[in-house]
């Protein structure tokens, strides 16, 4: 139960549950209605793109491609400070995906067995880019900067209406393929291709939830990154200054009404702090009006017995985003999209230049797999090569499991380069 007045709740550690069991997404409901779109693009193409985009986004252009010249127009207009930001952004994101992409080894194992593997990256991509009430320069350079340093050769990018920043970015970036699709259409578009439109081998980048289904149903006839929810952030903190907690919270619920925004602390007076910087700090805000709507609804304070405590329900979370005010708690951090360090590791510094990605897992997804990396827009191939006295060696292993199997021409491949 809440026990205080304040927009955002405090609540004692028995009210993880409710927290936990997050609101269902109408994702079935909106599967039925996107299904259609999708078929509809697979067979009729660009006719049905067209259509679709002048129904949802009033599209009148000749083309969905942007032309070339409107790019490089775009990217003089960029003042030099917003420049200089793109460039800072675009060298720290691509640091840190050189780190990220597996590496090519071969060595030598004994028994003669030659092991290793190569990467190769994938043929092409493509990012979508959200443009309904912000539009993301910055989730371009996210989503585009990995795949251009895993080395794929087509990049694509689709947003409904880019704005000067968008399409400025992407011919900083060098990116040539940017088309004026959004929506469900723009997915399908991507997934199956069209005489516009490349077939892409993943496609990645947050939407809506019609993006999000589209992106559902189409996985298996393309990659995906995940499908993701509303965004969220976890703050665990025993002691910090309330003002960075707050604009931390409210740096998170501005993005949507449905952004889910709680602090887990042992300090009730904390808590108390905290509400009350996020009621001074709204009072200013211009994104006050969504970023209250969220707050009141998706956020809460809950105060803990222990930080043990904390850590264990961030677990049953697994947030997207989890800033941790006590680096010493990092051990015991299961499930997270990306972790935040110390009170001077704010989440918008991930979301814009420090490096790591901001395309991250929602809604309990981050149990499964980290954020978007270079590593997702490569292939691992294995690699092995075995001398005839390795072969010999393993023989007795090969073809006693291949008949356990009722497979007896592999057992027999092995015995013919033998002699048996």
């Amino acid at each position: 139960m809440p026990t205080s007045t304040t927009l955002l709740r405090i609540l004692d550690s028995q009210a993880a549950g409710s927290l936990i069991e997050r609101k269902a997404l109408r994702m079935a409901e909106i599967e039925k209605a996107v299904a259609p779109t999708l078929d509809d693009i697979r067979r009729r193409g660009d006719e049905a793109v067209r259509e679709y985009s002048r129904r949802f986004d009033s599209f009148d252009q000749p083309s969905f491609l942007v032309p070339a010249a409107e790019l490089e127009q775009a990217a003089s207009q960029l003042t030099p400070a917003f420049r200089d930001a793109v460039e800072t952004a675009a060298r720290n994101i691509r640091e840190y995906a050189i780190e990220q992409l597996p590496k090519p080894s071969m060595r030598e194992f004994p028994g003669g067995r030659r092991l290793g593997q190569i990467v190769r990256p994938l043929s092409s991509m493509g990012a979508y880019i959200p443009a309904g009430r912000y539009p993301l320069p910055s989730t371009l350079l996210m989503t585009v900067i990995p795949a251009q340093t895993a080395g794929v050769s087509t990049i694509c990018v689709c947003c409904p209406k880019p704005s000067v920043e968008i399409l400025g970015a992407a011919h900083l970036l060098g990116v040539t393929r940017v088309f004026q699709i959004g929506g469900a259409q723009a997915i399908g578009a991507l997934a199956f291709g069209t005489a516009t439109v490349p077939k892409v081998d993943r496609i990645v980048g947050p939407g809506n939830i019609y993006v999000a289904a589209a992106k559902k149903l189409v996985a298996g006839e393309t990659g995906i990154d995940f499908v993701a929810g509303p965004t969220e952030i976890v703050i665990i903190a025993a002691g910090a200054d309330p003002r960075h907690i707050a604009a931390d919270l409210l740096a998170q619920a501005e993005h949507d009404i449905e952004a889910s925004s709680i602090l887990l602390t042992t300090s009730r007076p904390l808590a108390e702090a905290t509400a009350r910087e996020v009621e001074r700090q709204l009072e200013t805000l211009p994104t006050a009006e969504v970023a209250r709507a969220s707050i009141r609804d998706h956020g809460a304070c809950l105060v803990t017995n222990s930080l043990e405590e904390a850590v264990d329900i961030s677990n049953r979370l697994a947030p997207e985003h989890l800033s941790l005010h006590h680096p010493d708690l990092l051990p015991g951090i299961q499930n997270a999209g990306s972790v935040f360090l110390g009170p001077f590791s704010p989440e918008a510094a991930g979301d814009y230049a420090s490096g790591p990605n901001h395309v991250l897992p929602t809604a309990g997804a981050a149990r499964l797999r980290g954020g978007l990396s270079a590593a997702d827009f490569v292939k691992v191939v294995s690699v092995q090569e075995l001398s005839p006295e390795g072969l010999a060696a393993l023989a007795p292993s090969i073809t006693t499991l291949a008949r356990a199997e009722g497979l007896e021409a592999h057992a027999r491949s092995v015995e013919v380069r033998l002699g048996l």
